[in-house]
């Protein structure tokens, strides 16, 4: 088998590294072994602190081979060492080969090894092994040689692992994947910067803080009893104010987040119990992952979701929790930092893909919604949002509903409008984008008839008994908008910029303040590139938002509520000072 490979060497390759939470790795030591020769590396941790190089070569006539191999690529930023040219990633590949079906044993080391019928390291042994390797030294002798055994256990599942998957392989687009886990390695390490003397004060005040936001968010609500949110009074809050709500089929109000997320984009006066909700019940400030550099770092979990998307922890991330927090991203003296991100994104790849002349057309416009009204001939030639905002909105979320199959019942509750206008509303989406519909449909056909779909570099997700249709119709969109993500990752990291973090559609960048213009240009270039590699030659725009030190960044949706945090913290602290004075 590994004679097919196009290499002539081929390195499996494991560290153990100590990554305190918010922290870059700190490289323990390292195992690693030639394929076809069977030459066996094993070197401790002052030896790799000794190496200006690896062990084992990087350029393009060697495969690196890895198992979520962005935390080895991470040792290797540790060190000082280049990045892999070639880098074959077992996990990113077991997860595209395993999409949308179901894994026994999981997705890590283990579960892929069992999935293909091989032994590995006892769970409870590795779990000890790394409880050993975050402890921190000294080590003893026993415990060095235990570290470096487990070490060279993970890279003897390596070996296994690549003959059993190696016929299932893709093997160029594995390399694209794997050329991605590099750039996930390098944002990683970058992180996101935080304005940590805030972070701390927040942290102090938090619990005393809660009730004093309810008070002042719920004041003429009456919503509140206590800290328990009370549904019937929500309820009638709804029917006061005339606010359809979704319901679930036992006929209650659906109450979980993603139904006051989207609720919140049509009716504001719903965001601020939105963001209060979340606040008060998901938000766990001490989990935020923050170094004592001020730099938020976590996992990435890259290919992690069915459509190939990050899926990073709600509570570690900065992008996670509420978007008021969000304002504690702040530049550091002399840098700025870039929001950029994909506009109309999912509109645009569907257009591109499916072909459809008119839907390509009006992306090109530079607002597609109002576009869509114009040529369905609800709005004249002549509209603009700001005369025709209503009509806009309205084909706006069409236009993004039917790509998860919103049918006139949903679209009805969501716009508030009859079921008569808002059947009315999908038959002119369907005359004026027939041949998107033909392509939509044609997609779900295929998942069902052949169990798969994939994306244009590869992304496959499964398609199992009882799969909602829904999902198979907005695989393309999501999938591969995470391609193009990806891609635009490799991209800008390879031409040596700061990427903070990538955000679903977009990148938050890092660069001088003096040089941020000429850093966000070049970034929208390598986004747009990206764009027309996954879209033959269709390119997305992009748009911007800078912040610059002292200013901190600020998402719209979670202003106000940042503004009463920040307000009713520095009150709080000044009563707490006053006894003292």
């Amino acid at each position: 088998m590994m004679n097919t490979l196009p290499y002539q060497e081929v390195w499996a390759v494991d560290f153990e590294f100590r990554a305190l939470t918010g922290e870059r790795p700190e490289p323990i030591c390292m195992v690693a072994r030639e394929f076809q020769s069977g030459r066996t590396i094993r070197l401790w941790q002052p030896e790799l602190l000794q190496l200006q190089q690896p062990p084992y070569p990087v350029d393009d006539r060697a495969l690196f081979v890895a198992y979520h191999a962005s935390a080895e690529l991470g040792c290797h930023l540790a060190l000082g060492w280049p990045m892999p040219n070639r880098v074959l990633d077992l996990c990113a590949e077991f997860k595209c080969l395993t999409a949308g079906l179901s894994v026994p044993c999981g997705r890590n080391l283990l579960g892929a090894l069992t999935y293909h019928g091989l032994n590995g390291i006892n769970a409870d042994e590795k779990e000890s092994m790394r409880d050993l390797a975050m402890r921190g030294g000294p080590w003893t002798e026993y415990e060095r040689a235990a570290l470096l055994d487990y070490c060279e256990s993970d890279v003897d599942a390596l070996v296994k692992l690549l003959p059993a998957m190696a016929g299932k392989l893709d093997l160029p687009r594995a390399l694209l994947r794997g050329r991605y886990m590099a750039a996930v390695a390098k944002m990683e390490w970058t992180g996101v910067p935080i304005d940590l003397d805030f972070l701390k004060r927040l942290r102090a005040g938090w619990s005393s803080l809660k009730e004093k936001l309810i008070q002042r968010i719920d004041e003429g609500r009456g919503i509140y009893e206590g800290q328990g949110f009370r549904a019937d009074r929500w309820a009638a809050w709804l029917i006061e104010r005339n606010i359809p709500w979704p319901r679930l089929e036992s006929g209650g109000l659906a109450l979980d987040d993603d139904t006051f997320r989207d609720m919140a984009k049509m009716y504001p006066e719903v965001a601020p119990i939105r963001e209060l909700r979340h606040a008060l019940s998901q938000m766990r400030l001490e989990e935020l992952a923050v170094g004592n550099d001020g730099r938020n770092r976590c996992m990435l979990s890259p290919f992690a979701s069915k459509t190939g998307r990050n899926q990073p922890s709600n509570t570690r991330y900065i992008f996670g929790p509420a978007v008021w927090l969000r304002s504690l991203i702040r530049p550091e003296p002399g840098n700025a930092v870039a929001y950029v991100d994909y506009e109309q994104q999912e509109f645009g790849i569907a257009a591109a893909l499916s072909g459809d002349k008119n839907m390509m057309a009006a992306y090109q416009t530079g607002d597609p919604y109002l576009a869509f009204a114009v040529q369905a001939g609800a709005a004249p030639s002549n509209a603009t949002k700001k005369t025709h905002g209503e009509i806009r909105e309205r084909f706006k979320t069409c236009a993004l509903g039917v790509q998860y199959s919103m049918w006139e019942v949903s679209l009805a509750q969501r716009l508030n409008i009859s079921r008569a206008d808002a059947r009315n509303l999908l038959r002119l989406h369907h005359q004026t984008y027939p041949t998107f519909w033909r392509w939509s449909d044609s997609a779900v056909d295929h998942a069902i008839l052949t169990g798969k779909l994939h994306t244009a570099f590869g992304w496959t997700v499964h398609v199992c008994a009882g799969v909602n249709p829904r999902s198979l119709r907005n695989f393309p969109m999501q999938a591969n908008g995470a391609e193009m993500l990806r891609l635009a990752c490799c991209l800008v990291t390879e031409r040596g910029y700061s990427v903070c973090a990538p955000v679903h559609d977009a990148l938050l960048i890092e660069g001088p303040a003096d040089q941020i213009e000429t850093v966000v240009a070049s970034v929208q270039q390598a986004m747009q590139e990206a764009s027309e590699l996954v879209l033959n030659g269709f390119p997305l725009r992009t748009e911007a938002k800078i912040v610059r030190c002292p200013d901190r960044y600020m998402d719209g949706r979670g202003e106000k509520m940042w503004s009463v945090v920040s307000e009713l913290l520095a009150a709080a602290e000044q009563r707490a000072a006053w006894p003292a004075s």
